[in-house]
């Protein structure tokens, strides 16, 4: 069991060893693990927050992420699926 002492008061949480583990790896070098978890969790947003992203892309870059998406997609259970239709 791991206890975080801060400003706002306390909580005591429980958590898998494992998970620690992993809260361990991703937290910042001068980050709390409160301030850690508030940044995992703020991190969720709407879609529309990327909307122009990558505006300024060139078309090579475009094509080499479409190629990459099209090659990670063979071999999926769809595209299995998709040959035995066809």
């Amino acid at each position: 069991m791991y206890t975080y002492v801060g400003h706002m008061g306390t909580k005591t949480i429980a958590i898998m060893d494992d998970v620690y583990e992993l809260l361990k790896l991703r937290k910042l070098p001068d980050e709390s693990f409160s301030e850690e978890l508030r940044r995992l969790v703020k991190g969720t947003g709407s879609i529309m927050d990327l909307a122009g992203a990558w505006k300024d892309m060139s078309e090579e870059d475009a094509d080499t992420i479409k190629r990459a998406v099209r090659d990670m997609r063979k071999g999926t259970r769809l595209e299995e699926l998709k040959k035995r239709c066809a």
